[in-house]
């Protein structure tokens, strides 16, 4: 009790307003009303809890590498947090951070340092809420730099869309969770490269339906066992065909008798596992746009035909066309000088007379 109440710690010793635990390698700072990170952390620590504070900034050596060298789990949920600086992580024994909780405005790609780390648990569930920050983490993950991260949480972040290539630079992530966000689509996602995926989970979004181009991916996972596709807006027209042919096929998907349709109101409910053809009433092909697409280049290639013909044809029948336009100018010429003969003849009494006198 006396060195919890100490303004200051000793070597060695314990922070203020902080719990430690030597044996155990465990310092806690739980709901103390910090600011900034205490600068007198022990160098035994291993577990770190600094969670429940009104915390806001890790600038960079926040946590001074020299002096916590096995500093290996770190919690930092459930504070303030906004501000991530670079270099504010760069522990050589990190494993396991917990960012969640936190309203992440700017998380920096170079927050682990500039030789990457050895971070393997990272979990940012509730903390992406801002755009920006979702897509500097993009670029932190694709740089490389958690090239032995095994396990990423990214639930609760209400994410719409994921940044294309955003797991590609992760070849030992095992556990992906991307549950209870608002995700519409998978297309943009690749998939690739992750050899080692077991557990991907997507339930609690507003998936419609998954096109064939992610269903091969989920195929060519060797390791991929366990997908979780619970409470989503499954959309069962035609353009559902492949999903429930994979899941008809697939132990790869957890639960699956559960998963029922939410729209149209005629197929309301109904297990996608249940469903059949003449449900579907499939009379127009479900790639619309790419259909359409190649409607136009068609209907473009058709054109641009007819055009070369109609040019070879004049090209062809010059003489005669020449000829054409040569009698139409002549015939035109003639008739207006029959005009301009009477305009003259109406317009001289004199003539009008001699016209109207039968003997001339």
């Amino acid at each position: 009790p006396v060195l919890l109440g100490c303004g200051s710690a000793q070597p060695g010793g314990c922070p203020a307003l902080c719990e430690c635990s030597e044996p155990a390698r465990t310092v806690k700072c739980v709901n103390r009303n910090l600011t900034a990170v205490p600068p007198d952390l022990p160098p035994y620590v291993r577990s770190l809890f600094i969670t429940g504070n009104p915390l806001t900034d890790l600038p960079a050596g926040a946590f001074p590498a020299q002096r916590l060298p096995d500093l290996a789990s770190l919690n930092l949920s459930g504070n303030h947090l906004r501000i991530v600086e670079a270099g504010s992580l760069a522990l050589p024994a990190l494993r396991q951070l917990d960012l969640s909780g936190n309203a992440l405005v700017s998380f920096s790609p170079e927050a682990f340092g500039e030789g990457g780390s050895p971070l393997e648990e990272l979990s940012l569930r509730g903390a992406l809420r801002d755009h920006g920050v979702l897509l500097s983490l993009a670029a932190l993950l694709q740089s490389g730099a958690l090239r032995n991260l095994s396990r990423l949480e990214l639930a609760d972040n209400g994410l719409l869309l994921l940044p294309a290539g955003m797991f590609t630079a992760l070849p030992a992530l095992r556990q992906l969770d991307l549950s209870n966000n608002s995700l519409v689509g998978l297309r943009n996602v690749s998939f690739q490269g992750l050899g080692q995926l077991q557990s991907l989970n997507l339930s609690d979004n507003s998936l419609g339906v998954l096109w064939n181009s992610t269903l091969a991916q989920f195929r060519s996972l060797p390791a991929l066992r366990h997908i979780a596709l619970g409470r989503n807006t499954w959309v069962c027209d035609c353009a559902i065909e492949d999903l429930v042919a994979w899941l008809k096929e697939s132990d790869q998907v957890e639960g699956k008798e559960a998963l029922t349709c939410a729209s149209p109101d005629k197929m309301l409910g109904k297990a996608l596992l249940k469903i059949n053809g003449s449900d579907l009433n499939c009379s127009v092909p479900t790639d619309l746009p790419s259909q359409l697409q190649t409607s136009y280049v068609f209907l473009g290639i058709v054109l641009a035909l007819i055009g070369a013909i109609f040019l070879l044809v004049l090209y062809l029948n010059r003489k005669g066309i020449k000829k054409w336009m040569h009698n139409i100018r002549d015939a035109c010429r003639d008739h207006m000088e029959g005009y301009h003969y009477r305009y003259e003849i109406n317009a001289d009494p004199r003539l009008t007379n001699l016209s109207s006198n039968s003997d001339v």
